[in-house]
């Protein structure tokens, strides 16, 4: 498992927690402390769980209306916590980590939905994270790292 994915996998795992207890200000911290210790004592991520969480906990709002604007058939609090919280990271590194490839947080968000989600999640992040994508194409909203790909 590569690094960054399992720095994703963790902050995965702390947003389903701080979401499953009903998002507890200030809680944040010790989640993520509980989960690095219980996951990865020895993991050295250089910060980059605490971007992901940082960064999907600051943009909530706007994160969240763009799932209920491209999951229009599925109401968002009947999402199960795992989809929901995979969904907030892939459209946080798609719409707001400059320095995400759209492709590396479509396919990290699938890889996490196969691994922790239902049968049918894998399918229902792509269906929602292209979706989104394919948006930001049309409007010109790609990010420079997605301008000149090297792969």
């Amino acid at each position: 498992m590569s690094n960054r994915h399992l720095s994703r996998t963790i902050a995965m795992q702390s947003l389903y927690q701080w979401d499953f207890l009903g998002m507890p200000e200030g809680k944040m911290s010790e989640i993520m402390a509980f989960n690095r210790v219980e996951f990865a004592p020895q993991f050295d991520d250089e910060g980059f769980i605490e971007t992901l969480v940082n960064g999907v906990i600051k943009n909530r709002t706007e994160i969240d209306d763009i799932i209920i604007r491209f999951a229009p058939d599925w109401p968002f609090e009947m999402l199960s916590i795992v989809d929901r919280n995979i969904l907030r990271l892939g459209v946080y590194e798609l719409k707001f980590s400059d320095a995400i490839p759209a492709k590396v947080a479509i396919n990290e968000a699938i890889e996490l939905a196969k691994g922790f989600g239902g049968p049918s999640s894998g399918k229902f992040v792509n269906g929602v994270l292209g979706a989104v994508f394919k948006e930001m194409v049309v409007k010109g909203e790609i990010k420079e790292v997605d301008k000149n790909p090297t792969t």
